[in-house]
C-alpha cells in the first residue's frame, strides 16, 4: 500500500529569530521614549508579523469558532466518506479477484481529516495501470454492484484520455464531499429507496453512492454512483451536475449503466458495440 502514498514535510517555513539587542543605556532620563520596534522578517507568503491588536481580533475569532483550551477548531462533513483503491493486477502478479483486490484506505468526516489523507494520496497519473482510487459514502460497507445501498442504482462513465484524469478526479471529489450534489436528492425524493438500511433515514441517505477513477493502459475512466436507477429525473440532473462541477464541454460524452446490468455482463464499463465511446478531449 505504501507505494500509493506521497510523504510531504510537515514544517514549511523556517523560523525567525528574534534581533538581540546589543545598545545599553548611559542616560538617566526618566521614562524615555520606547524606540521603534522592527518589524521581523516576513516569508515570501505569509507575515510572521502579528501586532498585539492582530493577536487580540485572532483570538477573538477563534473563541467564536468554537475554540477551547487552544483545541484547533474542526469543520464536520454532512456525511463520512471512505476512500478505498484496488489494484487488478500488481507488479508480478497475476488478476486477482474483484473483492480481494480492494483494500480500504481511511475515513474522514471533517474537513481538516480530508485535507490531511488527501494531500498524501497520489495522484492517477502516478498510479499504474488496473489501479483503481474509490470514494464511497460510509454506509456502504463494500464498494461493489452487490452492496444493499447500490444494488439499484448505477453509474455515470467518463472516458477520459490520458493527462487529463488528475483535475477532474480532484474536482469531482471536492464536489461530492462539499455537497454540490445536495439538490440530486430532492428529485424524485418521494419514491422510495430500495435497500436502504434501517440505521440510515431516507432523508439523510444521499443520492451519490461514490464516485471512482480506474486508471488504464490507454485511458482513464471517471464513474459517478447514484442509488436510484429507476427515477430518469435523478439520474438526469446528477448529470447536468457532473457537468457543471467539472466543467465538461456539452459535447463530451456520458454514458449510464445500470449496476443490475454490470451484474451480468460483469463489467463495469463495457458498453453495447453501437454506443459513441469518444474519450474527452
Amino acid at each position: 500500500m505504501a507505494g500509493y502514498f506521497s510523504n510531504h514535510s510537515q514544517s514549511r517555513f523556517l523560523a525567525n529569530s528574534n534581533p538581540q539587542s546589543t545598545t545599553t543605556q548611559t542616560t538617566a532620563t526618566p521614562n524615555p521614549a520606547p524606540a521603534s520596534r522592527p518589524r521581523v522578517p516576513s516569508s515570501k507568503h505569509f507575515s510572521t508579523f502579528v501586532s498585539g491588536e492582530e493577536k487580540a481580533l485572532s483570538k477573538d475569532k477563534t473563541s467564536a469558532n468554537g475554540s477551547r483550551n487552544g483545541s484547533p477548531v474542526v469543520h464536520p462533513l454532512r456525511h463520512t466518506w471512505v476512500f478505498w483503491f484496488r489494484q487488478q493486477r500488481g507488479p508480478g502478479t497475476k488478476i486477482t479477484n474483484y473483492e480481494e483486490g480492494i483494500k480500504k484506505i481511511s475515513a474522514f468526516h471533517s474537513v481538516e481529516s480530508f485535507w490531511s489523507l488527501w494531500t498524501h494520496l497520489n495522484p492517477p497519473s502516478s498510479l499504474l495501470p488496473t489501479t483503481d482510487y474509490l470514494l464511497f459514502h460510509s454506509g456502504i460497507r463494500r464498494p461493489v454492484w452487490e452492496d444493499p445501498l447500490n444494488i439499484s442504482g448505477g453509474k455515470w462513465i467518463i472516458r477520459l484520455r490520458k493527462g487529463v484524469a488528475d483535475r477532474l478526479w480532484e474536482d469531482l471529489v471536492l464536489a461530492i464531499v462539499g455537497e454540490h450534489f445536495a439538490e440530486c436528492n430532492a428529485v424524485g425524493e418521494e419514491d422510495k429507496a430500495d435497500g436502504a438500511s434501517g440505521d440510515i433515514s431516507h432523508g439523510d441517505w444521499p443520492e451519490i453512492c461514490g464516485c471512482t477513477i480506474s486508471v488504464r493502459q490507454n485511458e482513464d475512466i471517471i464513474s459517478v454512483w447514484n442509488r436510484r436507477e429507476s427515477d430518469a429525473r435523478a439520474k438526469e440532473t446528477v448529470k447536468e451536475t457532473i457537468r457543471r462541477a467539472l466543467n465538461l464541454p456539452s459535447t463530451t460524452v456520458m454514458e449510464y449503466k445500470s449496476n443490475t446490468d454490470s451484474m451480468q455482463d460483469k463489467s463495469s464499463f463495457r458498453v453495447p458495440a453501437g454506443t459513441d465511446r469518444t474519450p474527452l478531449s
